[in-house]
């Protein structure tokens, strides 16, 4: 993963600035460290161990406040950075993670620049059991290791985001611009989601289109549409999840296959009192449109300890077992290649909110 230079101290600057002129300014951050150990985690397949940023979330800083407009209407503004927690370094672009402007009152809320879509916001929001965490969950996208990572869009830039509730019912829409000179479609980005909650019992299918741009030769572009189908389920303590994702990307350019596949996961969270949380799930993907014998079908388990320190602080414990099929390759992080058929992997860290 690159890591940008550009230092933060402008970013905290501001931030300070926005505080002392602005009551309705809110300065906050997530910051989550620790050690993580993985086999088959080098070319000749050694272990290796490291000090690793986000266990259960990425890190980052940011600021986010409103403006009481009147009649129930108010301006809102989010910037968000990531950053790495074991160097310090900035994690790309100052607000690579959210830079929006916007709205929101009765008819809910909308907000344009740079930001995650509705399809990240419905999926973290309850439907994956690992939420979203690097170490370790394929709920995003999956493993590192293979000619794809078969997962959805986690943010736009040039994007007008929408969410609204309506009884028991929540919406959402992103739109972004393509902003290409070859017409308005080519580079542009669509999705939807939906979510009905009826007593303890979550439903919610997303849908999104990610467009290339088009190939002179065939006058086709790339078409990458994803969906998911899903439920989660509350009772006390306990915490069900089931997801469905499928994806499909239609190549523009001639006589180029298809990528192809389905990922699958379950999980279960268990409350065990007011300071210990259990965790465990299962992540499979089902590849497909390849040569015969070269589909790797990954499965990864994971469990998680999470002890509550205080309401901010957590410590936890997650550990990871993937495997492959057919001789392939697969790995339990969906950023770091792996280098065999099979890999485990282990992260004790902790994690601190303001």
């Amino acid at each position: 993963m690159k890591k940008s230079s550009l230092p933060l101290a402008a970013f905290a600057l501001m931030a300070a600035a926005g505080v002392q002129a602005q009551t309705n300014v809110q300065v906050y951050g997530l910051l989550d460290v620790g050690v993580d150990t993985a086999n088959n985690a080098t070319p000749t397949g050694g272990n290796l161990t490291r000090v690793s940023s986000g266990g259960m979330n990425t890190s980052r800083l940011g600021f986010r406040g409103s403006e009481d407009l009147g009649g129930g209407l108010k301006a809102i503004f989010q910037l968000e950075s990531g950053i790495f927690m074991d160097t310090g370094a900035q994690d790309g672009p100052l607000f690579k993670r959210q830079a929006t402007v916007g709205l929101e009152g009765s008819f809910g809320k909308v907000v344009i620049g740079r930001s995650f879509t509705s399809v990240y916001d419905t999926i973290i929001a309850g439907f994956d059991p690992m939420g979203f965490a690097p170490f370790y969950s394929w709920a995003t996208s999956g493993p590192a290791t293979g000619p794809s990572k078969y997962g959805f869009t986690t943010q736009y830039d040039n994007i007008i985001k929408y969410s609204g509730k309506i009884e028991n019912f929540k919406i959402g829409a992103n739109y972004a611009f393509g902003e290409q000179t070859t017409g308005a479609r080519d580079s542009s980005k669509m999705g939807f989601t939906g979510v009905y909650d009826i007593g303890g019992l979550s439903l919610m299918g997303t849908w999104e289109r990610n467009n290339g741009n088009t190939v002179v030769a065939t006058g086709n572009r790339d078409k990458n549409t994803v969906w998911h189908v899903g439920a989660n389920y509350v009772d006390g303590p306990w915490r069900l999840t089931a997801v469905y994702r499928d994806y499909k990307l239609v190549a523009g350019k001639a006589a180029t296959p298809d990528v192809d596949a389905t990922t699958y996961w379950a999980g279960v969270n268990y409350k065990t009192n007011e300071v210990t949380t259990l965790t465990g799930a299962i992540y499979h993907v089902n590849v497909k449109n390849v040569a015969a014998g070269k589909d790797a079908d990954p499965t990864m388990y994971v469990a998680r300890y999470r002890y509550a320190l205080s309401k901010r602080t957590d410590l936890h414990v997650s550990a990871a077992y993937a495997k492959a099929k057919n001789g392939q390759l697969t790995g339990v992080s969906r950023d770091d290649a792996a280098y065999g058929e099979s890999q485990h992997g282990l992260i004790v860290g902790m994690q601190h909110r303001f």
